[in-house]
C-alpha cells in the first residue's frame, strides 16, 4: 500500500495521489488548488503532510489558497516572494504556542536562561503543537538543534478544531509576509526532552543563541 492509499483509506475529503499525477512544469501547489488532490510520495515528509492536512485541514486549505492567490498574480519566479516563501516555511516548519505574555516576551528577546529557569514553571500554562510537516519528520529521530518558526496563538484552544478554525482567520498575505516567526528550540521546552532537566542544556550557545537586532519580531 502506497502513502497516498492509506491516507485515503482514512481521510475521506480530501484525495492524495502519486506524486507522478503532476503534471510536468506544474507547481505542486496549484495543482492542489485546481484538481482538489495532494501529490504524494511514498515517504516520511509527505506521510506526515498527510496528516497535517487531517487535522488542520481549514488551514492547510487556507495556505494552499495563498499559494495559489500568489502564483495566479505573479506567475513563477526565479526566487519565491515573500507571502510564498513565509507559506512554505509555515508549512514546512511552524509550531504554534499560546503562551502567558511574560513567556512569550522572553521567548521573543531569546533570554533562553530566564524562559526556561525563573520561568520554567510558567510553562505548564502553555500550549504547544508542531504544525510543520518537515518538523515532524525531524522529530522522529530527535536531536538538540531541532528547531520551529513559531507562530504566536492568542488565546488557549480547547480542540484542535477549534484551534484550526481561528488559524486559518488569522493567516493572511501580509502578516505571512512580516514573517512574525520567532525561534524555539522546541527540545528545550520542559517535558519534551529529558536532557532539559539540567541547566547546563542551555548553554549551547550553538542552539540556544542570543538575539540580534534585525531579528525583533513586531506582534
Amino acid at each position: 500500500m502506497t502513502v497516498a492509499e492509506a491516507l485515503n483509506a482514512i481521510y475521506r475529503t480530501r484525495r492524495f495521489v502519486s506524486h507522478g499525477e503532476l503534471p510536468v512544469g506544474m507547481p505542486y501547489e496549484q495543482f492542489i488548488y485546481q484538481a482538489g488532490c495532494v501529490p504524494t510520495r511514498d515517504n516520511l515528509h509527505d506521510f506526515y503532510n498527510g496528516l497535517c492536512w487531517m487535522v488542520f485541514p481549514q488551514t492547510k486549505k487556507k495556505l494552499n489558497q495563498l499559494q495559489a492567490a500568489e502564483i495566479e498574480a505573479a506567475g513563477i519566479q526565479s526566487v519565491r516572494g515573500p507571502v510564498r516563501d513565509a507559506i512554505t516555511v509555515f508549512d514546512e516548519n511552524a509550531a504554534l504556542l499560546y503562551a502567558p505574555d511574560v513567556l512569550w516576551d522572553a521567548l521573543a528577546a531569546r533570554e533562553w536562561g530566564r524562559l526556561f529557569g525563573e520561568l520554567r514553571p510558567l510553562w505548564q500554562q502553555a500550549q504547544l503543537v508542531v504544525f510543520g510537516h518537515a518538523a515532524l519528520e525531524k522529530l522522529v529521530a530527535p536531536y538538540k538543534s531541532i528547531t520551529a518558526h513559531v507562530w504566536r496563538v492568542t488565546a488557549p484552544w480547547r480542540s484542535t478544531g477549534e484551534l484550526d478554525a481561528w488559524l486559518a482567520a488569522d493567516l493572511t498575505a501580509p502578516r505571512l509576509a512580516a514573517k512574525p516567526f520567532v525561534p524555539l528550540p522546541v527540545l528545550g521546552v520542559p517535558g519534551w526532552w529529558a536532557a532539559n532537566e539540567d541547566p547546563v542544556f542551555y548553554e549551547d550557545t550553538w542552539v540556544f543563541r542570543p538575539l540580534r537586532p534585525s531579528m525583533v519580531v513586531v506582534q
